[in-house]
């Protein structure tokens, strides 16, 4: 495998505050740099029924992940098991539920807090982060500057063919302030101004990148139902490849073959959703 792509998802980001707030990837998209699309999330759209949803391309009904407190090893085919079996190099930055969704479960900190397998079948090289005593007083969350710097490691040491990046800060914001508010519109900010130098550092490492979410959060800051403020979000593009018009609503299943399509791996015959990307 030859060809290089990162996911970045920031947790828990509704559409109309990509457009209005992040400056950054709205100025790479005005100057064709990259495309953007609204995606639809899953239902339920709930963080970790999302999560599954991301890199198997199947349901929850299917997958079975009904929440944040349902979390177990997948036995879907994933995102990070077909860029294995194609011969290329995995490395994940993120909450824990990723490592137990795919590639062990339970989680053991010492363990598997940090971890380099070459071997594995999954998770090559994982960095995860567990939250742990999460609140509104206290979120518990990473700097994402580390987290983004932690990514651009692995990928430069280890030559990632995928790797993926999760971050809970503006969902953990959103719960405790809402999207309508000083604070959650200065939170998006500070994040889209610590991304904006990683994105053409990765570009020159010869990374296509997406930027996404995986659900939206309402007035209340709320998600887990329906409704376009909890499903919907904004994923930026930056690639060569081509992808339908810019009013197109896609679908979340159709991220995980999208990533496999444009990484040259096979799409296994559970994911269904058509590659949005050619």
């Amino acid at each position: 495998m030859n060809r290089k792509l990162l996911l970045i998802i920031l947790d828990g980001v509704p559409y109309r505050n990509w457009r209005r707030l992040f400056g950054n990837l709205e100025g790479w998209a005005a100057s064709g740099e990259a495309r953007v699309w609204r995606m639809r999330a899953v239902l339920p759209s709930t963080s970790a029924s999302c999560y599954a949803s991301i890199h198997t391309g199947v349901t929850p009904q299917v997958h079975g992940c009904t929440g944040n407190g349902n979390v177990f090893r997948l036995k879907e085919p994933d995102v990070f098991s077909e860029v294995r079996k194609a011969g290329g190099v995995t490395g994940a930055v993120a909450h824990s539920f990723w490592s137990q969704f795919f590639n062990r479960h339970p989680f053991d900190m010492v363990r598997d807090i940090e971890y380099d397998e070459p071997e594995s079948t999954t998770i090559n090289h994982g960095r995860f982060h567990t939250m742990t005593g999460y609140g509104d007083i206290n979120q518990m969350t990473p700097s994402d500057v580390d987290l983004f710097a932690t990514l651009t490691s692995l990928a430069g040491r280890f030559g990632l063919n995928y790797g993926m990046l999760h971050t809970c800060t503006l969902d953990s914001m959103g719960h405790r302030f809402y999207h309508d508010c000083e604070e959650m519109d200065h939170a998006c900010y500070v994040m889209d101004e610590m991304l904006g130098p990683f994105i053409p550092r990765w570009r020159a490492m010869g990374y296509e990148v997406i930027v996404t979410a995986d659900h939206g959060q309402d007035a209340r800051g709320h998600h887990g139902g329906t409704g376009e403020d909890q499903q919907d979000f904004a994923l930026y593009y930056f690639g060569e490849g081509q992808g339908p018009g810019k009013d197109v609503l896609l679908d979340q299943l159709q991220l995980a073959p999208t990533i496999l399509s444009r990484l040259g791996a096979p799409i296994p015959k559970t994911m269904k959703a058509k590659p949005f990307l050619k």
